[in-house]
């Protein structure tokens, strides 16, 4: 069973909704996001998406650009997010991780070396954000061959046969945007977003991961209340990495916060 498999039953098991953050590899230089991913783990993270450094992150909002632009200026490339996932695997057997990337990088290599590349790094799948389920075939049977997950991004304008299309693929989980538009901290999240997350769940049976504009604790039990699997926090995380002081104390003290609100989980 893949460990993002493993990791959702045992949070349906404990009735908590799981916390993934989301660290860029380089961010803000190699040393730091490994300091960063230990500080994730003790605060009792229950997986990983890491970002490859990309130079157009289409998807991302202002934060996630000055992220990307940083790692890009120290040097770091797909490699180092693959390096990372090591890093993580060697410090945690059980924990999942998922690369998230925009696909030129893994266009580069081609989908069956990249997705060599993920298996040799053990991680357990790849986010791809700019890739259209339509065009995903064979980038998803080069992963699948390798026992990996691709997993599909589901917004609240995605028309339903675009959903049916992500759903038929059977993924680990299925990524619901909170929002219309780009990445980046939210004080509110939208009202609509459980009909949209009851039209995700109508279709498939996979669990369902919130990201984009999670950043409070209170965001994270509403989302949890709402039924979803686990939420992702990114924008939010990477504000406090590039202004903290010592962004390894400031990322601990915030994860445990969120943690903590992710496993006491109210009706």
């Amino acid at each position: 069973m893949n460990r993002f498999a493993r990791a959702f039953q045992r949070l349906q098991q404990d009735g908590a909704c799981g916390l993934f953050p989301y660290l860029m590899a380089g961010f803000p230089d190699v040393a730091t996001s490994q300091a960063l991913a230990d500080a994730a783990l003790e605060a009792g993270a229950d997986g990983f998406e890491i970002g490859v450094p990309f130079s157009d992150p289409l998807a991302d909002g202002a934060t996630l650009q000055r992220v990307n632009s940083r790692a890009l200026e120290g040097g770091a490339t797909l490699d180092t997010a693959l390096d990372l996932g090591r890093f993580i695997r060697q410090r945690s057997p059980d924990t999942p991780v998922a690369l998230m990337s925009y696909y030129n990088p893994l266009r580069q290599l081609g989908d069956e070396r990249a997705a060599a590349a993920l298996a040799t790094a053990d991680v357990d799948a790849a986010i791809v954000a700019d890739l259209p389920v339509e065009e995903s075939g064979e980038l998803h049977a080069a992963l699948g061959a390798m026992g990996l997950g691709l997993i599909p991004l589901v917004a609240p304008t995605s028309p339903a046969e675009r959903i049916r299309a992500m759903a038929a693929l059977e993924p680990l989980w299925i990524y619901c945007v909170a929002l219309v538009g780009v990445t980046g901290a939210r004080q509110d999240l939208s009202e609509t977003l459980g009909v949209f997350l009851d039209q995700v769940r109508a279709v498939s049976a996979a669990p369902l991961v919130v990201g984009f504009g999670i950043s409070q604790p209170d965001h994270v039990q509403r989302v949890a209340r709402l039924g979803a699997a686990g939420v992702i926090v990114a924008s939010a995380l990477a504000d406090l990495i590039e202004r903290a002081d010592d962004p390894v104390a400031a990322a601990s003290t915030y994860l445990r916060e969120m943690k903590e609100a992710a496993s006491a989980v109210t009706p």
